[in-house]
């Protein structure tokens, strides 16, 4: 049987975010499998209410648990290395990280109550791992988050870069630069695959270092006249140094406010990454300090509910207020689907007399993925012999290979659950594999397709009503039935109580019901339920979701 190189996405590849990755080689089926990044994405009130976290589906990957050399995790960002604690073990294997990645995954693991010592701190290039027919080597690149890396993956049948997030930045402030001398170097002998981020490939202008930013983030703060509050991701660790620095050139202290803000500057300094960073100031301290010599770094770019940003909006967090006259800066993107969050937030604050300032203009962030020319700059220098679009959703993925095309390359597009074949001159597809997204509802984890996640929905929408009956030992009633309601009017079209009337059609059936029937509670579940349906939609317009209890004496 003759052995092929394989690519699977299982997440990352029709979408942003919940990013996890398989990489084999051997026979067909019993290939051994390497896995990149194991991420999540996150819930929404619309679409999965009540939901803690989206994870990707591992069935696959868990059925062929034996098959597995190693799991690669490419940088800290939650939707590359959040799922790590939750499957390591399903998985079993070794994780390989560079230390700030590790430090982050550590702590993950330790959170699941599992062994912090499976996470390997490896070195990067020239330093290679050996996982059975593969060898991969780390490879420095730049993006919004320290020690992020894409992966050289040797196997028998050739060479593949998996770029990972990035951007090309010579001057990152935090973390490694774009070092095209060193991309040239492990291109120059043939690259079969590059398999590659595709955020950005509908942004035009080519991208914008972080150091970029500093001037105007600084002259902001020197102007505003009372407190200046600014959010970011916790994980942007150069734009947390770049609005510290700004802050302490204009003469503010600078207070963190947020568990994650303070988790990721406590790892990135014990990995001794993050130097140079203002001393900051406690909450307590922070109260005492005037208006105009403070700044507030704080959690919640977002719209997060339960984030800093939230909190200070309706109120006050830790003791500290916002008031007229005050600034609050969102130096980031809003991910497509936080829009409403965001846009709350940033009304709530204006109604204070808040002076908001986003990056509409471009002024004060910039993106940590590649635009267009810089995509085109990477084809360039690796001249693989396809092309992968990953990391994007399905539009993304097609304009990525068009862009490829007209660079003379040949690409596919490859979504989660398409396996790709990389043997031969072009990339081709093997077969499609069941996958899906896995759910943490509390502490437990349910399928996106079990149907708890779509009843719950069920529920807001159509409100919820509850019959009670009790049937005696000669299966007659013990009484009328009674009924409960949950987020429904409490009165209806006919000016009377909801429950009354429900309550009343349901008595009259029973009255007329057989014996057949009252012997029966199938059938006796599925009339009161038609009858308690059919006389909401009558009386408020609506038809509830409809729980009945039958219980019987003797």
């Amino acid at each position: 049987m003759t052995d092929r190189l394989i690519y699977l996405p299982l997440g990352g590849a029709g979408e942003i975010g919940m990013n996890a990755y398989v990489y084999g080689y051997g026979a067909a089926g019993k290939e051994r499998l390497i896995v990149v990044d194991l991420g999540v994405t996150f819930p929404d009130m619309d679409g999965t209410p009540g939901v803690d976290l989206i994870l990707p589906d591992i069935a696959w990957l868990e059925a062929r648990k034996a098959q597995i050399e190693g799991i690669f995790i490419t940088h800290a960002h939650e939707d590359h290395v959040g799922a790590i604690g939750h499957y390591w073990e399903r998985l079993g294997a070794p994780v390989y990280a560079r230390p700030f990645t590790a430090n982050i995954a550590r702590r993950k693991l330790e959170e699941q109550g599992h062994p912090e010592n499976v996470v390997k701190v490896v070195d990067p290039y020239p330093h290679m791992i050996s996982c059975g027919p593969f060898t991969v080597s780390y490879l420095p690149i730049s993006h919004s988050i320290p020690e992020s890396a894409g992966l050289l993956i040797d196997s028998p049948d050739g060479r593949v870069l998996h770029s990972g997030d990035f951007k090309i930045d010579e001057t990152p402030v935090v973390g490694d630069p774009w070092d095209q001398d060193l991309w040239e170097e492990v291109s120059r002998d043939g690259v079969k695959a590059l398999v590659c981020d595709s955020t950005n490939v509908f942004s035009d202008a080519p991208g914008r270092s972080e150091a970029s930013i500093g001037p105007a983030i600084t002259e902001m703060m020197k102007d505003a006249s009372g407190l200046v509050v600014a959010t970011t991701f916790a994980s942007n660790i150069a734009r947390l140094k770049t609005l510290a620095l700004a802050a302490k050139d204009a003469g503010r202290s600078v207070c963190l406010l947020g568990r994650a803000m303070r988790r990721m500057t406590e790892a990135a300094t014990d990995e001794g990454i993050l130097q140079g960073f203002p001393s900051t100031i406690s909450p307590e301290d922070a109260l005492n300090v005037p208006r105009e010599n403070l700044m507030l770094l704080v959690t919640g770019s977002q719209g997060e509910r339960r984030a800093a940003s939230a909190q200070l909006a309706q109120g006050s967090y830790l003791g500290l207020k916002l008031k007229d006259g005050d600034t609050f800066l969102f130096s980031s993107k809003v991910i497509p689907g936080n829009e409403r969050g965001v846009i709350r937030i940033m009304n709530q604050l204006s109604e204070m007399g808040v002076d908001v300032i986003d990056d509409a203009g471009g002024k004060y962030h910039v993106s940590g993925h590649a635009n267009r020319p810089d995509l085109a700059r990477l084809h360039e220098v690796v001249k693989p012999q396809m092309l992968i679009p990953m990391h994007g959703e399905h539009r993304h993925l097609r304009e990525h290979v068009k862009l490829g095309n007209a660079g003379g390359l040949t690409g596919i597009v490859a979504v989660n659950g398409m396996m790709i074949n990389l043997s031969g001159n072009q990339p081709t597809v093997a077969e499609y594999i069941d996958t899906g997204r896995t759910y943490l509802d509390g502490s437990v984890k349910i399928g996106a397709m079990d149907g708890i996640v779509r009843d719950r929905i069920r529920m807001a929408l159509n409100g919820q009503l509850i019959v009670t009956l009790i049937i005696d030992e000669n299966d007659e009633p013990l009484g009328d039935p009674w009924v409960e309601i949950n987020g429904l009017p409490e009165i209806g079209n006919s000016n009377a109580p909801l429950v009354d009337v429900i309550e009343e059609d349901l008595s009259q059936f029973l009255n007329r019901a057989n014996d057949k029937t009252l012997a029966d509670d199938d059938k006796l579940e599925k009339e009161l339920k038609t009858i308690a349906r059919r006389t909401a939609q009558r009386e408020i317009g609506k038809k509830p979701e409809v729980t009945v209890i039958v219980s019987r004496l003797g």
